[in-house]
Formats: structure tokens, sequence, C-alpha cells
């Protein structure tokens, strides 16, 4: 019984390694989907041998940091500082930053990913032409309990050369956040002042950032 244990914690851990990897090189961004296609690449099935995503976000921190440390540094920096740009032409609706960019695990194939805070989508669409970056208008679906699936508007525009997927909340959204795609938990936000401090140097990763928000 030990053995056939011991077997599974290495496989989950080897799956939750490869499913890292297929994220980083081939910008696979769902780890549902990232997860299960390693479990096929292993020959697979048993659900319970799955590692949970907090499982691959540690296997994605742990590759980026053995390879490719430098160049991942510098991919984060440029991207946060892009984040920076954006935020502070839309800090009318008290942008916060939130996802891989911010956790410190994201790639070049990453979007930069903030939430807005609007009476109306429509103003921070006005926002946009206003500095004549055009954009496209989306739907995010996001689950805000554990029962529970609502739909956002959301705008994607590109800033810096980078992507910027940009959810859009009622004004009172910021008093809650909606659970993340790796824990469940409420989803980490920073604040403008909290990215400058990432992008300054202060860390690559998030842990000593305030509550969330």
């Amino acid at each position: 019984m030990a053995k056939r244990s011991v077997r599974g914690d290495m496989m989950r851990q080897a799956i939750a390694r490869e499913a890292a990897r297929l994220m980083i090189d081939h910008g696979h961004e769902d780890y549902g989907i990232a997860k299960r296609k390693a479990a096929e690449r292993f020959g697979v099935t048993d659900l319970a041998v799955l590692p949970r995503n907090t499982e691959i976000e540690e296997a994605l921190a742990e590759h980026q940091r053995l390879f490719g440390a430098e160049e991942h540094a510098r991919t984060l920096s440029a991207m946060r500082r892009a984040a920076l740009e954006v935020m502070r032409l839309l800090e009318h609706f008290e942008p916060r930053l939130v996802g891989p960019l911010l956790s410190g695990t994201a790639t070049a194939h990453n979007d930069i990913t903030l939430h807005l805070f609007a009476d109306t989508p429509e103003s921070v669409a006005v926002r946009l032409l206003d500095y004549g970056i055009p954009h496209q208008v989306v739907e995010r679906r996001l689950r805000t309990s554990r029962d529970v699936i609502e739909a956002y508007p959301a705008l994607r525009f590109t800033a810096g050369g980078h992507e910027v997927d940009a959810t859009i909340f009622p004004k009172d959204g910021i008093r809650q956040a909606p659970p993340g795609p790796v824990d469940g938990k409420p989803m980490r936000r920073a604040t403008r002042a909290e990215v400058e401090s990432l992008a300054n140097g202060a860390g690559s990763h998030l842990s000593h950032l305030s509550p969330r928000q």
C-alpha cells in the first residue's frame, strides 16, 4: 500500500512538471487543459493521480527558477512595466493587476490581466478611444461563488507589444474578488503602487503584498 502511494505521488509530480512545461513552452493558460494533456503524455487515466492546480503553479515557479531564470525575470519586468503604463492611463477605473503576471509565473504567452471598476463598460471604451487605442469587446465568465458563474464585459487591446485583457466590474465589485483558478480563494489584486514595487525589483512574486482586495 505504501509503495502504491509513493508511486502515485511520483506520477502526480511528473504530471505537474509536464503540465508546467506545456504551459511555458506552448502557451497553454488553462490548468485543466495542461493537466489533461500531461496525463495523456504519461498514459494516465486515473483522476486521483492528477495534481492540484497549486501543485502545477509550484512546478511552474520551479521550472522558471531552474531554466532561463534571467530571461524570465526580463519578461516579467517588461510585462509589469507595460501593465503600469496601462494602469496609469486607466487610473480613473481603479485598475488592479491579477493573474500569472502578478504571481510571478507569467510567460511571454500570457496576457496582462486587469480588473477595472466602472459604472458602465462604455466609459472604459471611450477612455481607450480618447487615447487612440483600438480594442475588442469580449465577455468573461467568472465564478463568483461555488455554484454561480456570471458574465462580465471585458476589453482586449495591445500595450507595449503585450496583449491586455481587462475585465470590467461594477464599482462595488472592488470589495470582493472572484475565486481564482489556482486555489479557489479570492483572487489577489494588486494596486498600481504594489505593481510599481514589483517592477522596481522588490521581488518577482507577490508574497510581500497586502491582503486581497
